[in-house]
């Protein structure tokens, strides 16, 4: 039985950093949640994520589910929520910037 399709954004870890990447509307790669593209149809979302996975400066891609906010895509579940802020273990990266 197959998963129900829930709307989301494409995301992965760059390969050379390894920092959470998300897929924007014109195929490129950002580190702001808020500038993701939410995908909500199926067929675009398999689309994207095979062309997104061909790309040699990620790894990991996958669709994760996310819900239409008022200043963009926003975490559905925990685990997103902890991605989108960054590396837990020192203020560096996304958490360096806030600081």
């Amino acid at each position: 039985m197959s998963r129900r399709f829930h709307p989301g954004v494409i995301t992965a870890n760059h390969l050379l950093d390894g920092d959470v990447v998300y897929l924007d509307a014109q195929g490129g790669w950002v580190r702001d949640l808020r500038r993701a593209d939410l995908v909500q149809d199926p067929a675009d979302a398999d689309l994207r994520l095979i062309e997104a996975a061909a790309d040699p400066s990620v790894v990991g891609v996958y669709l994760a589910d996310m819900l239409a906010g008022p200043d963009g895509p926003e975490p559905a579940h925990f685990r997103e929520t902890f991605r989108a802020r960054g590396p837990s273990n020192h203020a560096h990266g996304k958490q360096e910037h806030r600081a």
